[in-house]
């Protein structure tokens, strides 16, 4: 199968329906942990969901979009970090290609290699376009790290790091949970997520 063919696969008319529904999940969830103020962001679940599903493309348009949307109606901000979006969707569908989605171990490791991989994209973002501050409660870290004698970069890296771990594996793992609970006959939909749920 070529890769328009794949492409033409993995953007079936369900997961265009789909889509909306899971952009919808991310920004409401993460609105209420934010509501709430949470110690997590949980605003990337239905774009880790998405992906288990329907593969790393799929899950990398659900990410961008979340954040371009998000960012019009309330949070410009948000829409800056549309780039990590994309890379949470496209590396938690790769990670499920790769069967590193079928138990939950592996669900909690895959959290952490996708906190680890939006790194690379959240810290530039961070320091170059806003100083390292964003007006969320992990400045306090990077506050901190900055008294203590740290430079912003490595500041930075450290914030994005450990404010994301804990909220990437809890993602991962309830996205993982919800695939194994929906039923066979529904998943089955979808030719990417056997690499979640098996055969």
């Amino acid at each position: 199968m070529n890769f328009k063919d794949r492409l033409q696969q993995d953007f079936s008319t369900m997961t265009l329906v789909l889509i909306p529904v899971a952009i919808v999940l991310n920004i409401v969830v993460g609105q209420i942990a934010s509501t709430l103020s949470l110690p997590i962001f949980l605003d990337s679940i239905g774009t880790v969901l998405i992906a288990l599903l329907a593969g790393p493309w799929v899950g990398a348009l659900t990410g961008l979009l979340t954040n371009l949307i998000w960012g019009l109606i309330s949070d410009p901000i948000t829409a800056a970090f549309a780039p990590v979006a994309m890379v949470i969707g496209l590396v938690a569908g790769l990670l499920a290609r790769a069967g590193l989605f079928r138990q939950w171990w592996q669900a909690i490791l895959s959290g952490a290699i996708i906190a680890i991989a939006l790194s690379f994209v959240a810290v530039p973002i961070r320091v170059y376009m806003f100083g390292g501050v964003t007006g969320s409660g992990a400045d306090f870290v990077t506050a901190y790290l900055l008294a203590v004698g740290r430079d912003l970069f490595s500041s930075v890296i450290i914030t994005v790091i450990s404010s994301n771990l804990l909220d990437k594996v809890v993602t991962a793992v309830l996205a993982w949970a919800i695939v194994k609970a929906l039923s066979k006959r529904f998943v089955a939909r979808f030719p990417r997520a056997t690499a979640v749920v098996g055969n």
